[in-house]
């Protein structure tokens, strides 16, 4: 739904000044429901190397958490650890690698885990002795509770979705291959005497609804006592909230929130994607350096071509956030870059857009917009580029703040004529070929067949990977506020052609605390011709294309040159194997989890 500014008597809806902002929408059961996009986060081929630089006796204390800056450059430099832990590369650097049986899941020589998963993890020493049994709630001598969220199997929201892109995955079969991943990190990673057991959890009401969102996390919190929660409904944060005032951890909980909010509820909230603060100030640089000032060179019109670009920004409004996020992206590229809008629509609903859709695109043509910004559900493209054909109406897309609307299984839904000219910068990472790596190689590589949620399985091991990278840093005293140190002081994790910078803490990254995993983006654009496989392993047509070989950016470092963008030349579909610096080991799995 198209809105006009609260203040209608300055601005209105019949202004002859096409930039229209969106007011705060009401929290209507209708307009909860959405950035869809925000519903499955892309999580592939996320790993934490975790350790930490202090002393764990009194982790409560902030004082013990590591100063700002990059931190350590690798495990070697790392120079305190908490009691019982002890990594290959800090043993090597001190000379008594060769005094510890490091076990059957280490290879001695590299010091490396035996694991084809990238980047590969380092070796930590297996613990023996006694780990402190009950260090916290959902923590005993053995185990290691862990709660996984699933929405109701009927979802209405997800079932839209997922329909979309034929999507057939359940949730018995989504629960299986959590438990399945569990399974091999379990075996691989060092947990001091403990397994991480998971328990389904199966939600009350629709993943917008606040109000089974809080009753589940009290349920959650006081019936199961679990260490950590995985999951949760997208479309509210009010699980996430509620879950940290019950002093319970979760990761990937709820949709991108403000960096504030995360400070606010620290220890308990984490994700793997950005932030909302982090999207919008990447955004706003590519946009600035890369576009703003020059001509639209790459719309569908070619009467565009030799214009200075003119920007609209579409996006969607679900919550009383959206309008404060609008003013800090409007004034972020007005400060930083002098750089405007000629017209900015909002909706509330996909669903909306087949007849409000014609609104909002009339306006960007009014306004005399060649390119227009999107940030919004992998859904709303759909009506948006169909009514722009329908109205013989050809600028340039460029993706703003947006999630799975850079996947291949959702852009092909898109109208083509429209989406031959789509580009921007995105989180993911240079596809490589199936089979060759990311988590499906390796849940099959060790139990010798598919993973069972096979159109779902690369969200599901990143929290995982999260997860048990903070368990092995932490030693046996496990507890939320040394989970916090642990990330925070882990050695940043760099980027490859396909795989993406990670870190988190005060890390030299975005000027505030980062809670979220990922770090930079690259720049891709939709080459609508190519033929390949999907994420979903579908073969089809049409495919993104990562520039430079999907060279990554962190924030501040994009350039300040003309992009070269729809050259094949300067572009790749898909790694057919695997880049320099991103080797996988030839290795053979271990045969059931280590006790």
């Amino acid at each position: 739904m198209t809105v006009t500014t609260s203040d209608d008597e300055g601005r209105g809806a019949e202004s002859t000044n096409s930039l229209r902002r969106s007011e705060r929408p009401p929290l209507s059961m209708t307009q909860k429901f959405g950035p869809l996009a925000l519903v499955m986060a892309m999580l592939v081929g996320v790993v934490a190397f975790v350790a930490i630089k202090s002393p764990v006796e009194t982790v409560s204390d902030s004082s013990f958490l590591p100063e700002p800056g990059r931190g350590p450059e690798s495990l070697a430099d790392v120079k305190e650890l908490p009691p019982g832990v002890e990594t290959f590369a800090r043993a090597e650097k001190n000379g008594t690698a060769d005094s510890i049986d490091w076990g059957e899941r280490c290879d001695a020589t590299t010091g490396k885990v035996k694991m084809p998963l990238w980047p590969v993890p380092d070796c930590f020493k297996p613990f023996t002795g006694d780990n402190g049994g009950s260090t916290a709630i959902g923590v005993t001598d053995s185990t290691i509770k862990v709660v996984i969220f699933q929405a109701q199997e009927n979802d209405p929201v997800l079932k839209f979705i997922y329909s979309q892109i034929g999507n057939s995955d359940t949730p018995a079969e989504t629960f299986a291959t959590f438990d399945g991943f569990a399974e091999i990190f379990n075996t691989y990673y060092e947990l001091y005497g403990r397994k991480v057991e998971l328990v389904r959890y199966s939600a009350t009401g629709s993943i917008s609804d606040a109000i089974t969102a809080t009753a589940d996390a009290e349920t959650i919190a006081r019936d199961i006592k679990p260490f950590a929660v995985i999951g949760g409904p997208q479309l509210t944060n009010a699980f996430a909230d509620t879950l940290a005032k019950n002093k319970v951890l979760c990761i990937s909980c709820t949709s991108g929130q403000p960096a504030s909010w995360y400070e606010e509820r620290s220890p308990y909230v984490w994700d793997v994607q950005k932030d909302a603060d982090q999207s919008l100030v990447m955004v706003a640089e590519y946009l600035g350096k890369r576009l703003w000032n020059r001509k639209a060179k790459y719309a569908g019109d070619s009467s565009m071509h030799d214009r200075t670009r003119v920007f609209g920004y579409i996006h969607v409004a679900s919550s009383e956030e959206s309008q404060t996020l609008e003013d800090k992206f409007t004034e972020e590229l007005k400060s930083e870059y002098g750089m405007s809008f000629a017209a900015i629509q909002t909706y509330g609903l996909p669903t909306e857009l087949a007849s409000s859709g014609k609104d909002i695109i009339t306006r960007m043509k009014e306004a005399g917009v060649t390119t227009i910004v999107f940030s919004g559900d992998p859904l709303g493209p759909q009506s948006l580029t169909q009514i722009a054909t329908d109205q013989e109406y050809y600028p340039e897309w460029v993706l703003g703040a947006t999630t799975l609307v850079d996947t291949a299984v959702f852009s092909q839904t898109y109208d083509q004529k429209q989406w031959a000219h789509a580009f921007g910068p995105s989180s993911l990472f240079a596809r490589t070929k199936p089979g060759l790596s990311g988590p499906g190689h390796l849940y099959e590589w060790y139990f010798g067949k598919e993973a069972p949620a096979q159109g779902t399985v690369p969200l599901i091991s990143g929290p995982l990977q999260v997860l048990f990278g903070a368990l092995q840093g932490m030693g046996p005293g496990v507890t939320h506020e040394l989970f916090k140190i642990v990330l925070f002081g882990a050695p940043i994790i760099p980027p490859t052609a396909i795989s993406p910078q990670v870190s988190f803490g005060d890390r030299d990254v975005f000027p505030e605390p980062d809670y979220a995993g990922l770090d930079d983006q690259t720049e891709i654009w939709w080459d609508a011709e190519a033929t390949g496989v999907t994420e979903t392993g579908k073969q089809s047509n049409g495919l993104w294309r990562f520039v430079d070989g999907g060279k990554r950016f962190l924030y501040g470092d994009w350039p300040e040159k003309e992009p070269k963008l729809f050259d094949r030349s300067n572009s790749i579909l898909t790694y057919e194997t695997l880049p320099e610096g991103s080797e996988l080991p030839d290795v053979t799995p271990i045969s059931g989890p280590m006790s």
